[in-house]
């Protein structure tokens, strides 16, 4: 539920939490059709990393320094990347077909808070247009 912009709190007005809201919800929904026997790894693994996404983006907004909140950013790109491989496993062990809509959405939430990090990375030097973006954060794959 999205509260109305004069009370929502600075992470409910980012297009990168809100993103990941609704990947968390697609992945509850996909892990609920796994096999029984999966409850306690896959799945819970795959649940831990989406509630990790906007928890990250929440934790880090409310820190107190721009430092602080690129690492949990970053911590929150490196639970992406994890969704990302869960879900290939998942689909190579037969647990869940493609889902085109759950990975846009993972892509999409990529995009958003790679474009996050970029507009608070102060460190960037100027590059040309056409390159690709370089953070000095650890890890830096992207899901593209």
């Amino acid at each position: 539920m999205i509260r109305d912009s004069q009370k929502q709190r600075p992470h409910e007005r980012l297009d990168a939490w809100r993103d990941a809201m609704a990947l968390v919800e697609s992945i509850y929904r996909i892990t609920a059709r796994f096999p029984q026997e999966e409850r306690l790894g896959l799945s819970m693994q795959l649940r831990r990393a989406a509630v990790s996404v906007p928890s990250n983006i929440a934790e880090g907004g409310a820190r107190r320094s721009t430092a602080e909140y690129l690492r949990f950013l970053s911590m929150a790109r490196g639970s992406l990347a994890e969704i990302g491989t869960q879900l290939e496993i998942a689909e190579r062990l037969g647990y869940c077909e493609h889902d085109a809509e759950t990975n846009d959405q993972l892509d999409r939430t990529f995009s958003r808070l790679n474009a996050l990090i970029r507009s608070l990375d102060t460190t960037r030097t100027v590059r040309d247009p056409g390159a690709s973006y370089e953070s000095p954060i650890s890890n830096p794959q992207s899901h593209a």
